[in-house]
């Protein structure tokens, strides 16, 4: 897959990495908006090609009572409008079947989330919309073994595929990167570190995910160093009031300096090869 098979990805300079990054979901049009406005801005003077992320709906909640979106259509019309007006491609997560054609319609890429990658029917109705497909790792799953999620998209006529790697099950209630998978996955697909949900601490007893924010420059800074096409990051201008993942999101007050340092790092790491 090449970046520029993206629809209006900017700046697709090979040499550098490129992001996923916004809110983990669609809380409403003005939170999207200004969040899609900061990432623009940045990502705009680094020279950054940026795809806006923001789930339409969340369908792997730890309680029944959590946060699941605001409407399906509803979220995936701003997905559209951020879209348009900033003239970035947008990115979400599909989680049943029929998601596949409605979300489509809508966005342009879609992402099976790490739990449901191996399941063969959503992958390959995502891969036939014709959209690019972002594959997560299942956190239960080796790095050899996303080839052959990779290979049922390429199967089912689409190759346009990336796979994003969020850390691998340590214990019950903690996450992990094999830094060692990143080279090992390239050889199947453009390779992404999603360096938030890497830093998750699930299954905490509130039933409220916990995270590791304080550790996202240092994950990020190692993707980069071992190879990485691209980095995930979700952000909120406010993590404390977001309705999911608040716990190991970014503060948008410091992706700036994240991302400058990243580049910095990326431009140093072309050196050495």
């Amino acid at each position: 897959m090449k970046l520029d098979s993206i629809p209006q990805l900017k700046h697709t300079d090979s040499n550098n990495f490129f992001l996923l990054s916004g809110p983990c979901a669609i809380e409403g049009e003005e939170m999207a908006m200004r969040i899609a406005d900061k990432i623009v801005s940045v990502t705009d003077r680094l020279k950054i090609p940026y795809v806006f992320k923001g789930s339409f709906k969340k369908a792997n909640r730890s309680r029944v009572d959590s946060f699941t979106g605001i409407g399906d259509e509803k979220a995936l019309k701003i997905l559209r409008k951020v879209s348009e007006t900033f003239k970035v491609p947008t990115v979400t997560d599909i989680h049943e079947i029929s998601d596949a054609k409605l979300v489509a319609e809508y966005v342009d890429v879609l992402q099976i989330p790490a739990f449901l990658v191996r399941q063969t029917d959503l992958v390959v109705a995502a891969a036939k919309t014709g959209k690019v497909v972002n594959l997560k790792k299942g956190q239960f799953m080796s790095p050899e073994s996303m080839k052959h999620a990779v290979t049922k998209v390429i199967d089912s006529g689409n190759e346009q595929v990336m796979i994003t790697d969020r850390g691998t099950m340590f214990g019950y209630q903690d996450m992990i990167v094999d830094f060692r998978g990143i080279p090992t996955m390239k050889h199947y697909a453009p390779v992404v570190l999603d360096v938030t949900h890497s830093l998750q601490q699930p299954n905490q007893s509130s039933g409220v995910t916990g995270g590791r924010p304080d550790m996202i420059e240092t994950i990020a800074r190692a993707g980069i160093a071992t190879g990485v096409d691209g980095i995930f990051m979700e952000t909120h201008f406010d993590p404390s009031i977001a309705k999911s993942d608040g716990a190991n999101m970014l503060h948008l007050d410091h992706l700036e300096k994240l991302l400058t340092n990243l580049v910095a790092l990326r431009k140093t790491v072309n050196q050495l090869q």
